[in-house]
């Protein structure tokens, strides 16, 4: 081939020389692409460690809000077992003529109020259990979001 043709127009020598010096003159935008990359990398990673952290830390407090809620649950059986014992010791006190009308209806109150304290300790329980399965990630295949697709 001649010198002269080789730089005659459709040859693809200018096409070649364009595609090869591109890259030179970009003036650092691959070096600032490389860096930006990394840094979204980093951040990402940041974020995943603080959700996962902060599932542990909800789950944790859950389980010792159950530990909680587990003393209490024994606690408040106890005293309705206590007050029901009281209430009956009552009631035979006053059919014998031993106590007022009064005490009989004081034991009442005291062995009613230890029924709602217990059901109030199981309800804490239940919402407990509940609040542990939503950290645990429970539920998730119903939300609203996911179900439209």
């Amino acid at each position: 081939m001649a010198a002269s043709k080789m730089f005659a127009p459709g040859t693809g020598f200018w096409d070649l020389g364009a595609s090869v010096t591109q890259p030179i003159f970009q003036g650092g935008t691959l070096l600032h692409r490389q860096r930006a990359a990394k840094a979204a990398y980093v951040q990402a990673s940041q974020q995943y460690r603080s959700t996962v952290l902060t599932a542990f830390q909800n789950v944790a407090d859950t389980l010792h809000a159950l530990e909680h809620d587990a003393e209490a649950l024994k606690a408040a059986a106890a005293a309705k077992d206590l007050a029901g014992t009281a209430l009956s010791l009552a009631q035979k006190q006053f059919e014998t003529g031993y106590s007022s009308y009064l005490a009989l209806l004081n034991a009442q109150q005291a062995y009613q109020q230890t029924v709602i304290a217990l059901a109030q300790a199981q309800a804490n329980r239940y919402a407990d259990t509940t609040a542990l399965f939503q950290s645990l990630g429970g539920g998730w295949w119903n939300r609203a979001d996911l179900s439209k697709k």
